[in-house]
């Protein structure tokens, strides 16, 4: 189910202005990929690339290449939305669905991609699913309960939960720990773990340790200064980059010199 990316010499734009230059990676299937840097590198803005939700910004193109195996999520023809189904997101705050239960927030995708499907598959799906983002011992007999009523912790693995249901190939997470309290985030965490399995995860965070904890390999991110685009300034094994990186300015951000 986990698929590769090969990005090559991407920038993206929000009209005239570039926001991030000529970056180019491969993500490996079944792993998860840290993006770090200070605010405004663009690291956000490049994860958005990576499913075409950049282009829902008025103004807002890309230059470049983003392989996904071997199809070109940019070439003629290829429907955002279903490059939304394959690549699915998870956002900074947790955003249920705040007028569906639990159970329709899981299966809102489903429903969405307008298959038919009996009821019984749906059950299986949405079960799957809670369980798939540890959440399913929690709220199983409450399913019918507003989704927005559940903890900011519990909400978050909710929007997991309806993510993954769709059975994307990867998973971009867009500081997905930023607004939780310490346990949830732990919670988080342990879940991406389990996750990387089964997709491929790509995850913005701010927290350094966190960067060192869930992935595989980091990648940092800078700018020259305001107003200039950000560019990728390394990307290697996690271990690597937080004991000995290649370029001194990542030494300089990862020991708060900077950013």
């Amino acid at each position: 189910m986990a698929k590769r990316i090969d990005v090559s010499g991407l920038s993206a734009y929000y009209g005239n202005h570039r926001a991030i230059e000529d970056i180019s990676m491969t993500v490996e299937p079944r792993s998860v990929t840290a993006f770090i840097g200070p605010s405004g590198c663009g690291k956000s803005t490049f994860l958005r690339t990576l499913n075409r939700m950049h282009e829902v910004t008025p103004g807002g193109r890309v230059e470049g290449k983003v392989m996904l195996d071997d199809e070109n999520l940019y070439g003629a023809g290829v429907d955002p939305v279903a490059v939304r189904r394959t690549v699915g997101m998870v956002f900074q705050r947790p955003n249920p669905f705040p007028t569906m239960s639990i159970y329709d927030n899981v299966a809102a995708g489903l429903r969405l991609n307008g298959s038919a499907r009996r009821k019984s598959e749906i059950d299986g799906i949405v079960e799957k699913s809670l369980k798939g983002a540890n959440l399913w011992n929690e709220v199983k007999d409450r399913l019918n309960k507003p989704g927005a009523g559940l903890s900011g912790g519990q909400q978050q693995r909710l929007c997991i939960a309806r993510a993954i249901a769709v059975e994307p190939q990867v998973l971009l997470m867009d500081e997905p720990c930023s607004a939780l309290d310490p346990i949830s985030t732990l919670a988080i965490e342990d879940l991406i773990g389990e996750l990387k399995e089964q997709f491929t995860i790509v995850i913005v965070t701010h927290n350094m340790q966190q960067a060192a904890r869930v992935s595989d390999r980091t990648a940092f991110f800078n700018l020259a200064g305001v107003g200039q685009p950000g560019k990728l300034i390394e990307i290697d094994e996690t271990q690597r980059i937080f004991s000995n990186p290649s370029v001194q300015a990542t030494e300089d951000y990862i020991s708060g010199r900077f950013g």
